[in-house]
This record gives C-alpha cells, sequence and structure tokens, in this order.
C-alpha cells in the first residue's frame, strides 16, 4: 500500500525475481531499497527496536527462501514485502502473548527514540501520501484497518470491539482497502 513511482515499481519486481535467481547483488539492493520502510512497519508494531531489527532479519530471511512465490502479476514487489514483513511482526504479536494496541491513537504515538530508518521511513512522501489516504475513510474504518494491519488484530477481535457483525467487519476492511488501493492509484 505504498505510493511508489513506476520505474521504483519495476525496479524493485526485478530486483525480487533476480534474488528468486540467487542473485546476492540483487537481494542486496533490494534491503537497501526496502529495508527503512519494512523496519517502520515493524517499529509501529511492535515498538521495540531490538524486537523490531530482529523481526525485519527474519523477514529478509524468508524474503531469500520465498522469493520464488513471488508472482509480479498479483502484487507489486513492495506489496509482497509489506505482507510478508507485516505477518511476522504479527507473529511476533503473538509469540509475546501481549495485549495488542487498541486505537488509532495509540499507534500515532508509538515513537522511534532514534534517528533512524524508521523516522525517515515516516517522513517520506510515501508515508504522507498514505496517511492522506487513511484520512479519507470514515473513523471507524480507518480505526479498524490501522488495528488490522499495525497490530495485527483479527476480524473477530476488530467485531467484538467495535460491537459490529463479523460480515459488516470484513466488508468495512474490504471496502476500505479498495477505497485505499483506488487513492494510491495501485
Amino acid at each position: 500500500m505504498s505510493v511508489t513511482s513506476a520505474d521504483e515499481h519495476d525496479e524493485l519486481n526485478r530486483l525480487l525475481l533476480q534474488t528468486a535467481q540467487n542473485d546476492r547483488k540483487a537481494f542486496t539492493r533490494l534491503y537497501e531499497r526496502t529495508s527503512s520502510r519494512l523496519f517502520g512497519i515493524c517499529m509501529r508494531m511492535l515498538a521495540d527496536r531490538r524486537e523490531a531489527e530482529e523481526v525485519l532479519q527474519e523477514a529478509f530471511v524468508s524474503v531469500w527462501q520465498r522469493s520464488g512465490s513471488f508472482a509480479p502479476g498479483k502484487a507489486s514487489a513492495l506489496t509482497w514485502l509489506v505482507t510478508l514483513t507485516r505477518n511476522k511482526a504479527i507473529d511476533r504479536l503473538r509469540q509475546r502473548g501481549e495485549v495488542r494496541l487498541d486505537g488509532a491513537a495509540a499507534m500515532e504515538n508509538l515513537v522511534d527514540q532514534a534517528d533512524g530508518p524508521s523516522t525517515q521511513a515516516e517522513q517520506n512522501q510515501q508515508y504522507l501520501r498514505l496517511r492522506e489516504c487513511l484520512d479519507e475513510l470514515e473513523p471507524q474504518q480507518r480505526q479498524s484497518v490501522r488495528e488490522a494491519f499495525f497490530s495485527g488484530a483479527t476480524y473477530n477481535e476488530l467485531a467484538e470491539r467495535t460491537k459490529v457483525p463479523l460480515g459488516t467487519m470484513k466488508s468495512w476492511i474490504r471496502r476500505s482497502l479498495l477505497q485505499l488501493r483506488a487513492c494510491l492509484g495501485t
């Protein structure tokens, strides 16, 4: 769900496809081009620098091992990488067995104290564009999407929290993602 230029989109797809052919240089370049964004996701979800770094490392090990499953016709390289990284962070949250972050306010208050990749990622144009698109959603749908993607909440958990039927929650998330995709032009 990140806004990328057509050239960047093509380059990332090419790098991921080359990684699938065991091209270490392409893998290194892919890491250089995407790690700050992916680290930002890990930090927002885990709120712990050490764990975020570990999860990012696990994600890139999986990228190396599973890059052959990337299908550019189904999703962009960046979408594939974000999904893989997000799922690794969700797995870590579930391993910790900690209470998930509640509400959009909690997501906004996660701060990376160091001047590192997370801070840079949040300041870039893509983050700002995504934020603008999220702000166009209805408040309940925006909160549900944020909780689903940044804290790993399931449809059932979101439905219980907002006291709506499960089918309604699934519809909200699906319509919201379609609206975000249209807004982002992806």
